[in-house]
């Protein structure tokens, strides 16, 4: 049986001499190049979704991949693809950026300038251990093979503007139509959602900050589960220690529980650090929520520019919230998506704080009454994104998964050229 390579080389010169290589190697199919994380992750997606059995046996992951760097997109392939081995290609074989990359989850590393018996071997190596992981997954072992749960950030163009809501609402819609949910708090300073889950917790995000290999047991003991089912991973107490989760911490954290959860909705607040530019970077739906106000649309607008000139989003692909809507205010959907330049969800919220505000005060906005506005406004926000499982969408392939089906608002995996 043929070995299956997909090689991800940015460099074009590097792609020459990698593909000519590969073709060589007996036994050998390799396929086109992908030259971006992007492409890769993208692809093995696709593959994935198909069958265990479409994935290649080896991926070639040359060190001058971008935008992701090598040793993070190695870590995302082996936790969202573990039947895929993973090969380094690198100028610095030294022992450092071998144990690293073996902790990252790579198989294997061979050293620039390529030699043709060194790549044969190493790929001889990871494609029979990649066989014989298939065996075992073949007999029903517990590992996840599909291509990872939907994640989604709500972010506010200033502060008090319903983004923690917001997130929260969207998490229990997807909770309560069947969908394995977690609820993250990276608005790591100043986080409120155990407030408004009324919880008393211990663990918090930046208890993984420091993790490399976060496993599930791991996991589990830092999530807290709520009455309603929902998963949560919460903001620490002390603000301070919101900078202990970095922008590779939060990279790592991300891809684990995209690997454990169906659906992901991350609250990055209205001040976006470092952790929270890597989850709008990462996620499949990124919502800025505004109000129709000046400042408001403001902010909004100025977070979409930011966004996209530090190559964290796409305008086109951030998908802006209108929340406290009224029908006599003077600035409309319309109008807010002509100032920002982004999509504007077809679901806006009504003004109607006297509903929230008994559930906000007591912490209890999970028991919010169904009648109420604001909240059938969120739900119908959450089957607009397609986090809830709707009945016609189970016998459709897939599970009813949405991963490339835009619908009406800006669904992506990555941004062009983006992490």
């Amino acid at each position: 049986m043929p070995t299956r390579i997909l090689p991800a080389v940015g460099d074009a010169d590097a792609v020459r001499s990698i593909t000519t290589l590969l073709s060589q190697l007996p036994d050998a199919e390799p396929a086109a190049p992908v030259v971006d994380s992007t492409q890769l992750v993208d692809t093995l997606a696709r593959l994935a979704a198909e069958s265990v059995d479409e994935l290649p046996e080896v991926v070639v992951v040359h060190e001058r991949i971008g935008p992701v760097p090598a040793l993070e997109l190695i870590r995302e392939v082996a936790l969202r693809f573990p039947a895929v081995g993973v090969i380094l290609v690198t100028s610095d074989p030294g022992p450092g950026l071998f144990q690293a990359a073996m902790d990252y989850g790579a198989r294997g590393l061979v050293a620039l300038p390529l030699s043709y018996e060194e790549l044969a071997s190493r790929v001889q190596a990871v494609a029979q251990w990649s066989v014989g992981v298939r065996r075992h997954l073949g007999r029903g072992g517990d590992v996840f093979t599909g291509v990872g749960g939907t994640v989604v950030t709500v972010g506010g163009a200033k502060g008090g503007v319903g983004a923690t809501l917001t997130a929260v609402q969207l998490a229990l819609a997807a909770q309560a139509s069947g969908r394995s949910t977690v609820l993250v708090d990276m608005d790591l300073q100043a986080g409120d959602i155990a407030s408004y889950l009324d919880v008393q917790f211990r663990r918090s995000v930046a208890d993984l900050a420091a993790i490399n290999d976060i496993s599930p047991r791991v996991l589990a003991d830092a999530v807290f589960r709520h009455d309603t089912g929902l998963a949560l991973l919460l903001a620490p107490g002390e603000g301070e220690r919101g900078e202990e989760v970095t922008d590779r911490a939060a990279r790592q954290i991300v891809s684990a529980l995209r690997s454990r959860y169906e659906v992901v909705v991350i609250d990055c607040g209205a001040q976006l650090g470092g952790a929270g530019a890597a989850a709008v970077e990462m996620a499949d739906a990124a919502l800025l929520v505004t109000t129709p106000d000046v400042v408001a649309v403001r902010g909004a607008k100025r977070a979409v520019r930011m966004w996209d000139r530090l190559q964290i989003r796409k305008a086109e692909e951030t998908t802006v919230v209108v929340n406290r809507h009224t029908r006599g205010t003077e600035i409309q959907p319309a109008l807010i998506q002509k100032i920002t330049g982004t999509p504007v969800a077809g679901t806006t919220v009504p003004a109607n704080f006297k509903e929230l505000q008994g559930a906000v005060d007591a912490g209890r906005v999970h028991e919010l009454d169904a009648k109420s506005t604001v909240k059938q406004a969120l739900w119908a926000l959450a089957g607009e994104l397609r986090l809830v499982k709707a009945p016609e969408a189970d016998h459709r392939k897939g599970g009813g998964r949405f991963r490339g089906d835009r619908g009406s608002v800006s669904f992506r995996r990555r941004k062009d050229g983006g992490g």
